[in-house]
């Protein structure tokens, strides 16, 4: 928290930049944007505790109010924590040392849909569904469809390199992101042209594209826009094991077929949620696949993907259970059927892998957190021809707060080192935020150093998003 006089100091200058009425430092106001979705601070919040509290939360209209803000709290070395929708699960939006949250709600306009060249440029408030409602209604997608588009915002998606539920397809937020406008600790404006494929040296959009607050604020992004699919067909394909169901897939990949849905539950994800509403025999795995396209090219595509995972032992089950899964896609995911007495809390943690590794890091991690006796499931929804994602999804319960929070570390401490042994990569999509940030170094090894290099440059003061990606915190 700020001492009195800085305080002081820092509301006169943002009512300054922003009005009286686009500003607050209420208690309640504080305490109702101190958390997003990470599951963790939400068990702590349920068992009274509480969580870090910003000074000032500001609500700017434009880059420009951006940019002021910016200066002055470089000036005053005040932390800035951006935020968007909330919908994070990590915690990188808690306000760890307090300072400046910078809501970026107000921008929300889409400013412009280029249908010669197939892009949409928008503001980074907007909503993830509003977004993609509007293009629908000009005959376009973006193809980003996250659990949480309606929740979520465009600023949201690049910060943490999210990844929607088409991404086998369409590619993550990285491969749809063609232009930025961000702004620096020290409120200079750096704007990356969209463009398609460039020679110039590095990619800066790709700098900032992931780095969750910490090297700067994004504002606007210019995105990548696909014509809608005429015909969209759904199928579904029970495995006996998870390792006939990864072959298929492999070999689906090799066929050059990139289905827009790929899902393979594993036998206790297939039992919660796909033999409440389908038949499926115990210890079956269920894959979901969806194909977007001309009817023609989404016929022989779904007609080769079929055959092989006929051909690898899979049980066909038509369009059932993927169509009921897209058409319940954005429904809460599981709800409180794991809690017991005393204090329950679950997380998924999201990793990727290559092919070679996957099958291998999926077992390790599901035997590291099982024997803290977690109750552990997992899908693979996320998949390119090189490998993919897995969601490790648990739940444990304790009989006290304390207990809970303790083994709840040993879990993702376990089953982080767990992937990281094993070869994978311990996100996929959901970011670092606070529950990664002790992983980083580990995970990027060398590299690390060079990132730590780079945000002194661009932030030597401290003031972004202090104590996430593994950075430190604020001095």
């Amino acid at each position: 928290m700020l001492d009195t006089r800085t305080k002081a100091k820092l509301v006169e200058q943002i009512e300054a930049i922003v009005g009286p009425d686009h500003f607050t430092t209420d208690e309640t106001d504080a305490v109702l944007n101190a958390h997003d979705a990470w599951p963790l601070s939400e068990a702590k919040i349920r068992a009274g505790e509480t969580l870090p509290l910003a000074d000032v939360i500001v609500y700017p209209s434009s880059t420009e109010e951006v940019s002021k803000i910016l200066r002055v709290a470089n000036d005053l070395r005040v932390p800035v924590v951006p935020v968007g929708g909330g919908a994070g699960t990590c915690g990188g939006t808690q306000p760890t040392y307090g300072g400046i949250q910078l809501d970026l709600k107000r921008m929300d306009k889409i400013l412009a849909i280029d249908g010669e060249s197939l892009l949409v440029r928008v503001q980074a408030g907007t909503v993830g569904i509003d977004l993609e409602e509007e293009v629908n209604r000009h005959g376009y997608t973006t193809g980003h469809t996250p659990t949480s588009l309606r929740a979520s915002n465009v600023g949201g998606f690049i910060a943490t390199r999210s990844g929607g539920s088409m991404s086998s397809l369409y590619g993550k937020i990285e491969d749809l992101t063609l232009g930025l406008e961000v702004v620096l600790a020290d409120g200079s404006v750096v704007r990356c042209k969209a463009v398609p494929r460039h020679s110039v040296g590095p990619d800066l959009r790709q700098l900032f594209i992931g780095s969750e607050g910490t090297l700067c604020v994004i504002t606007e992004a210019t995105l990548r826009l696909f014509p809608l699919p005429p015909s969209r067909h759904f199928r579904s394909m029970c495995f006996p094991d998870v390792h006939s169901g990864l072959m298929a897939i492999r070999a689906i990949f090799r066929e050059g077929i990139f289905p827009s849905v790929v899902r393979l539950y594993d036998a206790e994800d297939t039992a919660l949620h796909v033999s409440t509403h389908f038949e499926v025999e115990e210890g079956n795995c269920m894959l979901m696949l969806a194909f977007d396209g001309r009817p023609e090219k989404v016929d022989i595509d779904e007609s080769i993907s079929a055959r092989i995972c006929i051909e690898n032992g899979a049980k066909d089950y038509g369009e059932g259970p993927s169509k009921y899964w897209w058409e319940h896609r954005y429904d809460m995911y599981y709800p409180t059927k794991f809690a017991t007495s005393g204090f329950s809390v679950g997380d998924t943690i999201d990793i990727v892998a290559t092919y070679d590794r996957l099958e291998n890091v999926y077992h390790e991690m599901k035997r590291v957190m099982e024997a803290h006796g977690a109750a552990v499931m997992s899908h693979f929804s996320h998949m390119y021809p090189n490998g993919g994602s897995i969601y490790m999804i648990f739940f444990v319960s304790q009989p006290d707060a304390e207990s809970a929070w303790a083994t709840y570390r040993e879990i993702w401490d376990d089953g982080v080192a767990a992937c990281l042994r094993e070869g994978g990569t311990m996100s996929h999509q959901h970011g670092v935020g606070t529950t990664r940030s002790t992983y980083t170094e580990a995970e990027l090894g060398s590299s690390f150093e060079v990132l730590k290099k780079i945000k002194e440059v661009l932030d030597p003061n401290g003031i972004m998003n202090p104590g996430k990606l593994g950075m430190g915190g604020h001095t």
